[in-house]
């Protein structure tokens, strides 16, 4: 079998919906399934607005229409509601393809938090976006129960997995003894890390990570350990040599480093919002609350094997086949249903007989 990705977030970009996709592309093709990928590398792009970093595509519909064509994939489907998703959406809905998506981002929360936009609007722009899928990949339970209180339909869960081998206990301490309260993820204002900056803790603060917020925290809070961006052992380490993970975000729709973090027997201590709430069991692989505070003292207290253990439900494996199971079930229940005036919908294979 063959899928055809199309995705706004790719490498060089670091982030969870780029480590979920490379991570489902190991395992799918270990289960005999090859992800083809379209992402912004193959158009020509333009930096985008708050995040210079974050390549957008420039509007191509022929180039992305041969690449659909060439790829000769079984299904379609659409990760991210940036120009690559709208140009493949688009295809989909001229050739009457259908097709699934995922929602991994609340853009209307992080548009919210940056500029002077009702969140209504966001929503209404996804909801829009997402309006012709099969199927609605979404992380969480309490993430589904949101979205579908705002209209969004056809609504599917999709975990992730970690990584229990690279992320691991360590007695190594890179960051001195302690305690170390330990942020990793993107510096930026929608991830609300003065939550967490700005808390009286004993110890070290550490954050790993790079965003548009860096340089201004950096200078507001000149006894924190700002240390960098990380990846694979180093990244571990990073993790392993904490004594707590903070996780002060109220608008991530999961938090891999959740998984990851635990995984390594770190405890998490983090605001009861969606993703903490549905992965982190408060008193036993972290603490949740509204005083994160009082949350990351009482996360000393917690046995750090019991929280490794809590990571073994977690596996890319069970993720990867829940992925195409959703794939599949959506599919066919789309081409069983009725013809929808102005939209003849054609087989799900896409693939050349």
């Amino acid at each position: 079998m063959r899928v055809l990705l199309a995705t706004d977030a790719w490498v060089p970009q670091i982030n969870g919906v780029v480590r979920t996709y490379l991570r489902l592309r190991e395992e799918l093709a270990l289960m005999g399934t090859e992800l083809v990928v379209l992402e912004p590398s193959q158009f020509r792009c333009i930096p985008c607005p708050s995040y210079p970093e974050i390549p957008l595509a420039l509007p191509a519909r022929r180039r992305c229409a041969r690449f659909i064509e060439d790829a000769q994939a079984d299904t379609i489907h659409i990760a991210t509601e940036g120009p690559v998703g709208w140009m493949v959406r688009a295809w989909c809905l001229r050739h009457g393809v259908p097709f699934t998506t995922s929602f991994h981002t609340r853009f209307a929360d992080y548009a919210s938090a940056r500029w002077p936009v009702p969140q209504s609007w966001g929503y209404a722009f996804q909801r829009y976006f997402h309006a012709p899928s099969a199927g609605v990949m979404v992380a969480t339970r309490s993430l589904s129960a949101d979205l579908s209180e705002r209209g969004f339909q056809r609504l599917r869960p999709w975990t992730r997995g970690v990584d229990m081998d690279l992320f691991r206990p360590s007695r190594e301490r890179l960051f001195g003894p302690g305690p170390v309260f330990l942020y990793v993820g993107r510096v930026a204002v929608e991830k609300n890390i003065e939550a967490f900056l700005s808390l009286d803790l004993p110890g070290v603060k550490v954050v790993v990570g790079d965003g548009p917020q860096l340089g201004e925290l950096r200078a507001r809070y000149p006894s924190v350990t700002f240390a960098g961006v990380r990846q694979g052992e180093d990244l571990a380490a990073a993790y392993a040599s904490a004594d707590v993970f903070v996780f002060p975000s109220l608008t991530d729709t999961f938090g891999m480093v959740l998984l990851e973090a635990i995984a390594s027997g770190v405890p998490v201590a983090a605001f009861p919002a969606t993703g903490p709430k549905d992965i982190i069991v408060s008193g036993v692989s972290g603490v949740l609350g509204s005083d994160l505070r009082a949350a990351a003292m009482a996360a000393l207290d917690l046995d750090r094997d019991l929280v490794r253990q809590a990571a073994e439900a977690f596996t890319w494996r069970a993720a990867a086949q829940l992925f195409l199971d959703n794939v599949e079930s959506a599919l066919e229940q789309e081409c069983d249903a009725p013809v929808i005036e102005g939209r003849d919908l054609k087989p799900v294979r896409l693939r050349a007989q």
